[in-house]
């Protein structure tokens, strides 16, 4: 009896490079409008009390994490293919030798060139 083949399923493929990369940008400016937040409220809350530092704290730390996760790539290690189905056995075929004569079931189109006249 055959082994089964695992069939590769396109779910199981690693990201593409431009869609990475463009989920790192995304992330990264997602991660810097937090922090221009962080900046607007530590100025603008009145009065200033213990979340001021807070807010201070936050913008100061948050270019760090900003550059870290946007460096951090995926791990593309990772090579094993998962099969949503298992493949299927197939009957063996039994190919009919080829003759010389007409087969009936065979259309032949023989063409010439035409006259331009």
């Amino acid at each position: 009896m055959k082994s089964k083949r695992l069939v590769p399923a396109v779910t199981s493929l690693p990201q593409s490079p431009q869609a990475e990369a463009d989920h790192r940008v995304r992330r990264y400016a997602l991660t810097m409008t937090i922090r221009i937040v962080c900046f607007a409220l530590m100025v603008l809350v009145q009065p200033y009390g213990w979340y001021t530092w807070v807010f201070a704290i936050a913008a100061a730390v948050l270019p760090y994490i900003a550059v870290v996760l946007a460096n951090a790539g995926s791990d593309s290690t990772e090579t094993s293919a998962e099969s949503p189905v298992a493949e299927i056995e197939a009957a063996p075929t039994v190919i009919a030798e080829k003759s010389d004569s007409d087969d009936p079931l065979v259309i032949t189109i023989h063409e010439k060139p035409q006259d331009p006249s």
